[in-house]
């Protein structure tokens, strides 16, 4: 199943819009207005958020919005516009940790092909066991390894990042990982 988020309308006269190949030489259907011609191009977002730790163990939100409410997750959302990926990261986990921290290096970049999303993880030093959880998180948590609660975490690129971070750690070193999620 491929992803599309439809456009009826176009933005800039607001009259309705066809998906076929512009006549530009583009290769793939596009929105174009049946008017004015405005090509819309759909582009996938971005989620951006960070692997929060504090020596051994790793933040976890609880979350208290759908989707997947009660699940656990790391602190992430959607980039906004005028703010760098490690701006939001940092953004999304004041707001949903309440947490201070440092901001590290990338550490993982999924593409979630079916529903048009790249999720980018930073890694996040924490500088204290204290959180004040925003109102999208129910309860901000520190888990060792083992003590992960597997079943119920919320989303893939979580799990996969929480997988690749703990497999890092016991080698001792941090890479960069980028993983395609059909």
């Amino acid at each position: 199943m491929t992803y599309r988020s439809p456009i009826k309308h176009c933005r800039n006269c607001g009259s309705v819009v066809a998906y076929r190949i512009p006549d530009d030489g583009d290769t793939k259907p596009r929105a174009v207005c049946t008017v004015c011609h405005t090509i819309h191009y759909e582009n996938p977002l971005n989620v951006v958020g960070t692997v929060p730790y504090l020596g051994t163990k790793v933040l976890l939100c609880k979350r208290n919005i759908e989707p997947r409410w009660g699940k656990w997750t790391l602190p992430a959302g959607f980039m906004e516009l005028e703010e760098s990926t490690a701006q939001g990261a940092a953004r999304e986990t004041q707001e949903e940790a309440g947490a201070l921290f440092e901001l590290e290096g990338l550490f993982s970049i999924l593409n979630v092909i079916r529903v048009g999303q790249v999720h980018l993880f930073y890694r996040a030093r924490l500088l204290s066991e204290t959180f004040h959880p925003g109102h999208e998180t129910i309860e901000a948590r520190l888990f060792e390894e083992h003590e992960i609660p597997w079943d119920e975490i919320a989303f893939r690129t979580v799990k996969e990042t929480l997988e690749c971070y703990f497999a890092d750690r016991r080698r001792g070193h941090y890479d960069i990982h980028q993983i395609d999620i059909a």
